[in-house]
């Protein structure tokens, strides 16, 4: 695609890996499986872009009680060479709807596997758990290379998380 000063420009993306956006009937996982998710190349690894996506509709099961768990799921990271396809993210995260774990786990095995997918150059999860029992929880799982220019970043996240007024 040539634009009006006849610079060469990006044309549409193809589909490419994407096997679930577009693809037509959906089909809703029941059970944690996260081999749904999909990524896409990032044209731009070489600029600090920090992606945030907000799940505010997130649920999953107690692991003793088996009672649902309803909160919402905050994932900020900043890509490498990958991008995470919102609709494969979706799907992964509807299918913690059947899955018992406890809200500490879920933040980090999410984190964990899009640690794994994309090999970001850093990542955060966050839940923002409904109380129960009077109790609500809010674990924060993040991961930066210790020694890597995203480590003030990770110890800013885990100040700044809970503080007062946030």
């Amino acid at each position: 695609m040539t634009t009006k000063n006849g610079k060469t420009a990006p044309g549409p993306r193809g589909r490419g890996e994407l096997t679930l956006l577009g693809g037509g009937a959906t089909s809703y996982p029941t059970d944690y499986d996260p081999s749904l998710l999909e990524k896409f190349e990032n044209r731009h690894p070489d600029n600090d872009t920090l992606v945030s996506l907000h799940c505010p509709e997130f649920t999953t099961l107690c692991p003793i009680t088996g009672q649902p768990d309803f909160g919402e799921l905050r994932i900020r990271y900043v890509p490498d060479r990958w991008l995470v396809e919102s609709k494969s993210l979706k799907l992964y995260l509807f299918s913690f709807r059947n899955h018992g774990d406890f809200h500490e786990d879920v933040c980090n095995v999410v984190m964990k596997d899009l640690r794994a997918l994309l090999a970001p150059k850093y990542v955060e999860v966050a839940g923002l758990f409904r109380p129960r029992g009077g109790i609500a929880i809010r674990p924060l799982a993040v991961w930066a290379p210790p020694r890597g220019p995203y480590a003030p970043l990770a110890r800013e996240a885990r100040a700044r998380f809970d503080a007062p007024g946030s």
